[in-house]
């Protein structure tokens, strides 16, 4: 989550996509190597944690915890909240019923 939060950072400031693997890595000290391997699930220890959550500026146990998920908006989430709410305020019943029967035949077909 923390690596994305930092990717959807960088792409929005209009940086490149190529290379920013390795700009995380620098970001959190470690070698690119090191954080190919923990992308692809290798354990690290608490030193490690506490200096990935010290560079990400997130609070000290914050990657032991088990709800992560909730924990950091996704920005594309957020702007497709935020047009879907302005969707639903500018329509009419039916519009609004439409709406609903669309996200929910989405939310179904999961």
């Amino acid at each position: 989550m923390l690596h994305r939060r930092f990717l959807e950072g960088a792409i929005a400031a209009g940086l490149p996509a190529k290379g920013l693997d390795q700009a995380f890595a620098q970001k959190i000290e470690v070698s690119p190597s090191m954080w190919s391997q923990i992308k692809s699930s290798r354990p690290i220890g608490d030193t490690l944690a506490r200096q990935i959550e010290r560079h990400c500026e997130v609070e000290i146990g914050w990657l032991d915890r088990e709800d992560l998920a909730a924990d950091i908006p996704d920005p594309a989430e957020e702007r497709f909240i935020a047009a879907a709410r302005q969707a639903w305020r500018g329509a009419n019943a039916r519009g609004k019923r439409d709406l609903s029967r669309l996200l929910q035949g989405m939310a179904r077909s999961e």
